[in-house]
C-alpha cells in the first residue's frame, strides 16, 4: 500500500493522478477542512482518511499495511505571525512520519523544497544539492521550517530509515487555477504594472510528481536529496513572456526595495481593517527581490530526464488563468 499525505493539495492531488494511472492502490490523508478534486474524491483505488499531521495516533491509523509514503502534506505561508504554526506543521508533522516509516519499515519520498538549499558557493551561479543551509537570520519562517523537517529526514536516515529527498524550485501549472502560485499569473493579467529584480527557479507541477515517483521505484537511491527545477528566470522576464501570452502590456515599472517596504506595510494595515491575510508580507517582498537559481544537474543526468519545456507550461496557464 502507498500513503501520499497531503493528498488534496496543488503537488499532492497531482501526484495522485499520476500513481492512479500507473494502476495503483493508494491512501491518502487529508484535513476535515480539505476540499477533495472531485476527479480523484471518489477513485475506486484510492482511500481516503482524515489525519492531521500533527496527530501521531490519527497517522499511526493511516500507517496500516502501507510499504511506501510520499510526504507532501505541508503548511505554506510568508507571514512572520505563522512562523510557530509552520515549525509545528512542517517540522513536527514531518517528526511524525519519519517515526512511523521506521515503525513499519517503510521507504518514505520526502517532498522539500528549494528554500531548504544553501546559497551557491562564492563564484558559483547556481545552488545545488550540497550547498548547506546556514541560519544568517534573514530567512522566513518557510524555509526555516522546511529545513527543520529535513534534519528530521536525514536524522530518521541514521536510525535506519530508508528515504530519498526533493527538493522542488516554485512549482507552477495550470492546475493552480488563482491559488497558489496560480495568484501570480491572476495579478498579473488583473493589471500588475510593477517586476522586480529578483530571480526564481520554476518548475511545472507535473514534472515534479513524476520526478518524485521515479525515485521512489529506484529503491537503489537513498539517503540523498535531488533538486527538481526546469529553468531559473528572472521575474521581469517571466512577467514578459506571460504578458504576451495573454495579450496585455507587460509590467513596466520596477518595484524597489524601499517601494516593498511601503507596499508590504500598506498591506500589513489593511488586513488589520478587512480581517484577510495581506496579499504582501515583508518575507515575500523580501524574497521577490532575491536572485535564486539552482542546479538541476545531478537528478536530470543520474535519472535522465527531460523536463516538459517551460514555455508549455507558462502558455497553459496564461491561456486559462
Amino acid at each position: 500500500m502507498i500513503l501520499v499525505t497531503g493528498g488534496t493539495g496543488f503537488l499532492g492531488s497531482t501526484l495522485i493522478r499520476q500513481l492512479l494511472a500507473r494502476g495503483h492502490q493508494l491512501r491518502a490523508t487529508k484535513r476535515d477542512s480539505s476540499f477533495i478534486p472531485a476527479d480523484i474524491a471518489n477513485h475506486h483505488h484510492i482511500q481516503w482518511v482524515t489525519a492531521d499531521i500533527n496527530n501521531f495516533f490519527e497517522l499511526k491509523d493511516a500507517f496500516e499495511g502501507v510499504t511506501k509514503v510520499y510526504h507532501g502534506a505541508a503548511l505554506v505561508s510568508f507571514e512572520p505571525s505563522e512562523k510557530k504554526a509552520l515549525l509545528k506543521v512542517n517540522a513536527e508533522g514531518t517528526a511524525h512520519i519519519v517515526n512511523l516509516c521506521i515503525q513499519h519499515n517503510a521507504r518514505l519520498l520526502h517532498i522539500s523544497s528549494v528554500a531548504a538549499i544553501g546559497g551557491p558557493k562564492p563564484g558559483t551561479a547556481e545552488a545545488d544539492e550540497n550547498d548547506i543551509w546556514e541560519f544568517d537570520g534573514t530567512q522566513h519562517g518557510y524555509s526555516i521550517s522546511k529545513y527543520e523537517a529535513e534534519m528530521e529526514v536525514w536524522r530518521g536516515i541514521v536510525e535506519g530509515l530508508n528515504a530519498v529527498i526533493v527538493n522542488p524550485s516554485l512549482i507552477i501549472g495550470q492546475q493552480a487555477g488563482h491559488e497558489s502560485t496560480g495568484a501570480i499569473f491572476k495579478l498579473l493579467k488583473d493589471g500588475l504594472r510593477y517586476y522586480t529584480t529578483g530571480s526564481v527557479g520554476l518548475v511545472d507541477v507535473d514534472d515534479v510528481a513524476r520526478a518524485a515517483i521515479v525515485l521512489m521505484e529506484k529503491e537503489d537511491i537513498q539517503a540523498e536529496r535531488f533538486i527538481i527545477s526546469n529553468t531559473n528566470m528572472g521575474y521581469r522576464e517571466l512577467f514578459s513572456i506571460c504578458a504576451n501570452y495573454m495579450g496585455i502590456p507587460a509590467p513596466s515599472k520596477n518595484a524597489t526595495r524601499p517601494m516593498l517596504g511601503i507596499a508590504w506595510r500598506a498591506a500589513k494595515v489593511m488586513s488589520w481593517f478587512t480581517g484577510k491575510k495581506p496579499g504582501l508580507t515583508r518575507d515575500t517582498a523580501h524574497s521577490s527581490l532575491m536572485k535564486q537559481a539552482f542546479s538541476n544537474t545531478k537528478f536530470r543526468e543520474r535519472l535522465n530526464f527531460t523536463y516538459k519545456p517551460l514555455d508549455k507550461t507558462l502558455k497553459e496557464i496564461c491561456e486559462h488563468i
